[in-house]
């Protein structure tokens, strides 16, 4: 039994994963760490300025001038 190797090696490092591929941002060119932007290709300031968003229900409400009902 002590002539036998070990099944797994105690001081072998495990399979080396590369690193990911660079993925560069398609409008600017920088290079892109986050995992949403690099699925979409955009970094978050580019895709905020192709894409704004919508002005929120606060802003668009406003005031009517109306005249009150007859007879109240």
């Amino acid at each position: 039994m002590g002539d036998e190797p070990l099944a797994i090696e105690i001081d072998s490092a495990g399979p080396e994963e590369a690193p990911p591929a660079r993925v560069w941002c398609r409008l600017c060119g920088r290079p892109l760490t986050g995992t949403e932007s690099r699925r979409t290709g955009l970094g978050p300031s580019c895709d905020a300025k192709l894409h704004p968003s919508g002005p929120t229900i606060r802003t668009r409400r406003h005031e009517v001038v109306q005249d009150p009902l007859p007879g109240v």
